[in-house]
């Protein structure tokens, strides 16, 4: 029997439609490879194997966490546990933040917006207008509400700027660069695809250093409000 035969043969049978027939019903576009590999039995008979790779092409549905975003979360600081200290460049100033020396005087708050992928994300620019306009509201609470802004080095004092434009940001506001994408990488929130920097979200940290909450969005949107961290803010 030749390995063309037993291909055939093993297409037809209840196996090669189950695995089929899955794919159709996902809508899965895919692109799928196999091998077949014929091996002798001691008794002499002969046994078809067949190793099917699938690689698929899909977009993330609302609620469907992708394998590569499960493995970023495993590095993320949970409830409790002691937020990773950074030290980043402030945007339009010639000094740097540390963030184990603000909380210290009081809770900060981390928000991680998704900086330059390539343009200048319109939600980021929404969430932080909306964080400026209850800026008065959030210093009553916060000692600083930290915006980390991550891209490529060579272009990010540039757009970072640009984000800002001509305001001055209200205390306890500040915006900080993340150059290279360290800070975000080593928090777990590095989001590896085309055109991403960041998993946007939000943190609030007490003054033992601790996330007392968290909010991270899988997707642009899906972002902390104002009365979000206000609320978990109020708690501390």
């Amino acid at each position: 029997m030749t390995d063309d035969h037993l291909t055939d043969q093993l297409m037809r049978s209840n196996l090669g439609e189950t695995w089929v027939n899955r794919l159709k019903q996902g809508n899965e576009p895919m692109t799928t490879i196999m091998r077949w590999q014929r091996t002798k039995t001691l008794r002499g008979r002969t046994i078809l194997i067949a190793s099917i790779c699938c690689y698929l092409s899909l977009p993330i549905l609302p609620g469907v966490v992708p394998a590569w975003a499960q493995d970023s979360k495993t590095k993320q600081p949970g409830i409790g546990q002691r937020a990773p200290d950074f030290e980043l460049p402030i945007v339009g100033e010639n000094k740097f933040l540390r963030l184990r020396d603000q909380y210290q005087d009081g809770p900060v708050v981390v928000i991680v917006l998704r900086g330059y992928p390539g343009y200048q994300c319109p939600v980021c620019k929404s969430q932080v207008n909306s964080l400026i306009n209850r800026a008065r509201t959030l210093a009553s609470e916060a000692n600083r509400v930290i915006l980390v802004y991550p891209g490529k080095a060579e272009q990010l004092e540039r757009r970072s700027k640009q984000l800002l434009g001509s305001r001055k940001l209200p205390k306890p506001i500040v915006l900080v660069r993340d150059e290279d994408m360290q800070m975000v990488e080593s928090w777990g929130l590095r989001w590896q695809a085309r055109n991403e920097t960041a998993y946007p979200a939000t943190f609030v940290i007490d003054q033992n250093g601790r996330v007392a909450w968290k909010k991270v969005s899988n997707s642009h949107a899906g972002r902390s409000s104002g009365e979000e961290i206000l609320k978990e803010l109020r708690k501390l």
